[in-house]
Parts: C-alpha cells; structure tokens; sequence
C-alpha cells in the first residue's frame, strides 16, 4: 500500500526581538515654562510614551527596519550628567549654506546654546530661537505650532522627543515679510550612551517667506552608540513659501528617529530639500499635508550609504484641497553591505479634484551585499487628478562604464563619473551651490573605498 505523501510547510519567521525601555523618568522632563499649555503638552507625550510599545518587525511601518540592537537603557539625557565629552564643531558646518550670510543662527551641543538674529528681522517681528528660550517667552506663539503638525501619540519616538525635548528652535515670520538671508541651525551631539531630544517648530505667517537651513551632526565615530529623537512641526499659511533643507550628518554610530510634518494652506507653498548621509540606522517620517486650494509641495531626497548603514524614509503626500500639486524624487546609493528602505504613498481625498501627485525613488547599488527596497503606494479617493509614481533599483550601466573606459578613464574614476551623473537630477532641484557642494563631497568620501 503506498503511504500518504508528507506535506510540510514553511512560514516567514519574524524575528520579534524588542529594544528595551528608555531609562527615563518623568522627573527628567524639561520644565522650561510655567505655561500650562505646554506643560500639558509634555505631560501628555510622557504618558503617550509609556502607553506605546517599542516597535517590532510586525508592525507594518517597521517590517523592513530592525531596532532590537538599540541599547536603549544605557542612554542618558544629553546633558544632564555631564559627561557629554566636547568634540569641537567643524567650522565647516557653520559656514552659510544657502546664501553668503546668515540671517540668524542657532548652534546647539549637549549644555550650551549660541545664536543671533539680524536687527532688522527682529524689528520685522521675526522670532528665531532656541526651543528653551521659544518656551519661556513666547508660549502663546509657540502653542499655535506645537503638537498641531505632529502628534506625540504617532508613535513611540514621537512622544519620547515631544515629552524630553531640550535641543531645537522656534522659527516665527509675521504677516507679509519677507527674508532674503537664509537663517542657520545646528544640533551638535557628542559623546557615548547619550540621548538628544529635539524640536523644530516653523510657524510661517500669511505670505511670508523665507529659506531655513537646519543640520544634526557628530563626530563620525563607530564606537558605542549615541541617539536621537526628533519632531519637525512647520504650519505654512497662506501664501506663504518656505525654503527648508535638512541635512543629517550623523556619525556611524548614531541610531536617528524622526517624525516630520508640513501643513499648508491656500496658497502656500514648500520647497523642501533632504539631505541623509550619516547615522547607523535612520527613520524618518515625513510628510507634506496640503489642506488649502492651490498649496504646492516639493520634496528633494539624497541619501548615500556605505558599511552597514540603514537608512529608512516612510513619506507621504496628503492632498485634501482641490489644485493641490505635490512633486517628490528620493535619489540613493548604496556601498558596502548598506541597505535603504523608501516607502513612499500620496494620498487624495474625495475633496481633493483636480490634484497633480508626482513621487520616484530611484537607488543605484555599488556592491553586491548592498540592499535597497522601494515601495511607492497610491490612494485615490477622488476622480478627477493626475497621479503618477515610479521606483527602480539597479547597477551600473556596464556600456556606460565600459564607454568611459574606453575613452582611456580609469574604471574606479568612471564609476564616480556615473554616480555623479546619477545624483545630477536632485543637483538641478536644488537652487542653493553650498548643498549642491555639500552633497558632491559626501559622493567623494563614499566612493573613496571604490578608488
């Protein structure tokens, strides 16, 4: 008699190892004001805090980025322990970016701050300063922006920098003025086992305008591990046009948590450039929500990767107006055994007719145990828009190559040629040749291994 056939099946096995717990109290949150308001605000993002789980490979946001290996209770509050070491800040990280001058600047570190602002922005109304500071006496400005762009229940990260926050600034431009000299901030972290909470917070009045440079960076070190949390809340009214670069520049051995987000109004606009360089792991939630009729939204991303970073951006374009535009482009490559995740979804409401959504990532992989996984998504709820969406992940063109060769070009200098020529598409979207400069720099530092 012939036996029954053995059927043996197999599932995926998720991993579902969970960083541990902050060793944080509510003792260490910052009381900076006395105003009820943002006390509440804090208050609140510590018990959303302690109700929200470490996130897992099962959660949908995080299947393709594992934090088990965050040391999360070694870390301390940079800042209260004092023993912060005091990496001196590259001078090339203070020099303007965007234009010849600073408007204003913030540089922050783990226990001091220094910044300026031109007199005759502050005699225009504009408010350009350290978070702290933003507390103490503007708590009434301040709380039209705070927690409206990011909610502290978003997610765990989200309610740890809402509720701890001690680094970041407040941005405020009034009514119909307008800043030629981009303003300048930098968050400088130092030092091992230490935790930095920070907060940006840009409240642009109607038709107002200005460009806004904000950097986080350390010494780029691979020993122990340094972390960092943090909110971006920009409320653009209408007509109003922000110009927003955000460079991260972290060290190798940082693990960077952010949660991201820009609402605008009838009429306002975003032009808002990224920059991902550093860091051991990164993820980054970011969005773009146009909530009034004609508000358009620009997002620029270049990221490069090498050894085993993991760079992880989750974007989103929200159209809930009619004549809204969005128009994204995530550009990467990737070294080494270095892997990137882009997931990437515009979202049109019933109300949103006559939306025009563009979003593309495309990856370019140097090596063979390097990794990229782009995912770009659509949800459209209403019939009359122009959506459209793109990925691709590939190699070098080997004609392209050999075409360079040929021309008597070393291959390890034709292979930078190519990558250069890959990147050139984000190059044309930024209108500033400090970043431009910026950017070409960190494709030569990576590829150094190459030549």
């Amino acid at each position: 008699m012939q036996e029954a056939p053995t059927i043996i099946t197999r599932k995926r096995r998720i991993e579902t190892n969970i960083a541990p717990e902050f060793s944080l109290t509510s003792e260490m949150i910052p009381e900076f004001s006395e105003d009820k308001l943002i006390a509440d605000y804090r208050k609140s993002s510590w018990e959303a805090y302690r109700s929200i789980p470490m996130p897992t490979l099962k959660d949908e946001a995080w299947r393709r980025t594992d934090i088990h290996e965050l040391q999360s209770e070694k870390f301390h509050l940079a800042g209260l322990n004092g023993h912060s070491s005091q990496d001196s800040i590259p001078a090339s990280l203070l020099k303007p970016l965007a234009g010849k001058i600073h408007g204003g600047q913030i540089v922050q570190n783990a226990e001091n701050t220094k910044g300026f602002l031109d007199e005759e922005l502050s005699s225009k109304g504009v408010i350009f300063t350290d978070l702290q500071s933003a507390e103490q006496k503007y708590p009434e400005l301040l709380s039209k922006v705070l927690g409206k762009a990011v909610q502290s229940g978003e997610g765990k990260f989200a309610a740890l920098a809402a509720a701890f926050a001690r680094q970041g600034a407040f941005l405020y431009v009034p009514k119909n003025v307008h800043i030629e000299t981009p303003l300048h901030s930098l968050i400088w972290g130092q030092g091992i086992d230490q935790a930095y909470m920070s907060h940006i917070l840009v409240y642009l009045d109607e038709n107002a305008s200005v460009t806004y440079v904000h950097e986080v960076a350390s010494p780029d070190k691979n020993d122990g591990q340094l972390f960092h949390a943090g909110i971006v809340e920009i409320l653009i009214e209408a007509r109003a046009h922000l110009g927003f670069v955000e460079l991260q520049s972290w060290g190798q051995n940082v693990w960077n948590f952010t949660h991201e987000r820009a609402i605008l109004d009838q009429g306002g606009s975003i032009d808002w450039i990224f920059g991902s360089i550093g860091s051991r792991l990164t993820k980054n939630f970011s969005e773009i929500t146009l909530r009034g009729q004609g508000a358009e939204g620009k997002m620029s991303g270049f990221y490069f990767a090498n050894n085993h970073q993991h760079l992880d951006h989750d974007t989103q374009q929200t159209h809930l107006a009619p004549n809204t535009t969005s128009d994204l482009l995530f550009k990467g490559a990737l070294l080494d055994e270095s892997r990137s995740v882009w997931q990437g979804m515009i979202y049109v409401s019933p109300e949103a007719m006559k939306t025009d959504g563009y979003q593309a990532n495309r990856n370019l992989i140097l090596s063979r145990s390097a990794r990229a996984d782009s995912i770009p998504g659509l949800e459209i709820l209403a019939d009359d828009v122009k959506c459209t969406h793109g990925a691709t992940v590939g190699k070098i063109d080997p004609d392209l190559l050999f075409y360079l060769i040929s021309r008597g070009i070393p291959q390890k200098e034709a292979e930078k040629l190519v990558v250069e020529g890959f990147f050139e598409s984000i190059m044309e979207r930024i209108p500033f040749e400090g970043v431009k400069n910026r950017f070409h720099s960190a494709i030569h530092n990576k590829m150094k291994s190459l030549i």
